[in-house]
């Protein structure tokens, strides 16, 4: 086995441009409950843009590689893995070393099966986006079946699993995308409704298509910073609750909104999750993705050393729809 790899390495925080391939990086060592993973395909998240810029709670320390999503194939294991061999189909939802690279170590406990029905690029689409929208729907959100739910900004990666996760456990599903592309692709998902929300007045269409006019039980908001004071006027009144996965800014919002009809706002975010809700999300998955309910969806595909436009696009192209994705 080689000695090095490629990957991209950030050696200052700033915009996409310090995404740097090099060519020769050391492959990491693993430590006893880690685990080596030969990298075919990683996902890129918006939060990535977040932590490169410096701008994020998390710093890590430079230089770095960016990336906590990746689909491949187990390289080696450490004394005290037990789970996993040689030679296994995995995917990851956290990784130690980053996944913008042709290796990557990652805890046991951050890895899981990858059914032999699913890609290596459908895989990388698999950790963060489903794993939060699980989070955000029933753990944070507790939702029902019969429940209308909106997902606002429905045609990225955790809007995808959202919509594909919210029908399997029985939902009525409102989906919002920017762009004709992004709202046919929510409607392939199972989407009931879809509107524009670049559109003047879809947020009364929206009013006007819950149940008896009294608004929605559930939001999964992804754009908190633009859209979460109107959220709260589509509320159904004493239930409706909102769920932020997303935000890139402050904003303001009228408290006797939620006071006058009793309503909730609640924030969500994966790296909260004990290692008990990861299991029951990846047992939920794996049977979803083995019966075929759940599907990845894939957006544009990059080789590696397109990851600073892989990065610009997921924050910057608004009519993005599906996970981006690297090809290692």
């Amino acid at each position: 086995m080689a000695k090095v790899m490629r990957a991209i390495l950030v050696k200052e925080f700033g915009d996409a441009n310090v995404c740097k391939l090099v060519e020769d990086v050391p492959i990491p060592e693993v430590k006893p409950r880690e685990v080596l993973i030969h990298v075919h395909a990683a996902g890129v998240n918006p939060v990535e843009t977040y932590i490169r810029s410096g701008t994020y709670a998390r710093r890590p320390n430079l230089p770095y590689t960016p990336g906590a999503d990746c689909a491949g194939v187990i390289e080696r294991v450490g004394d005290e893995v037990t789970k996993f061999k040689v030679g296994d189909r995995v995917f990851t939802v956290n990784t130690i070393t980053g996944t913008y690279a042709e290796y990557c170590v990652a805890n046991c406990n951050s890895v899981f099966p990858l059914p032999s029905n699913i890609s290596f690029e459908e895989g990388s689409a698999l950790g963060t986006p489903y794993f939060t929208a699980y989070r955000a729907l029933i753990i944070k959100g507790h939702a029902k079946p019969n429940e209308t739910v909106l997902i606002h900004g429905a045609s990225g990666g955790v809007g995808i699993a959202a919509v594909q996760l919210a029908k399997s456990l029985g939902l009525r599903v409102i989906g919002t995308a920017s762009s004709e592309q992004g709202l046919q692709a929510v409607r392939n998902q199972g989407a009931d409704l879809v509107f524009n929300h670049k559109q003047e007045g879809y947020l009364k269409d929206i009013a006007n298509a819950s149940i008896n006019n009294e608004g929605v039980d559930l939001i999964i908001e992804m754009l908190a910073n633009v859209n979460l004071n109107n959220d709260l006027q589509l509320l159904r009144s004493k239930v409706g609750r909102v769920v932020i996965v997303g935000n890139r800014g402050t904003v303001d919002i009228n408290p006797r909104l939620l006071m006058a009809k009793e309503t909730s706002i609640y924030g969500v975010i994966l790296f909260g999750s004990s290692e008990d809700e990861m299991s029951m999300i990846n047992a939920y998955l794996q049977s979803g993705l083995k019966n075929g309910i759940l599907k990845p969806f894939l957006g544009r595909i990059y080789p590696l050393e397109q990851a600073a436009q892989a990065q610009t696009d997921v924050i910057f192209n608004s009519g993005t729809c599906g996970r981006l994705t690297l090809k290692i």
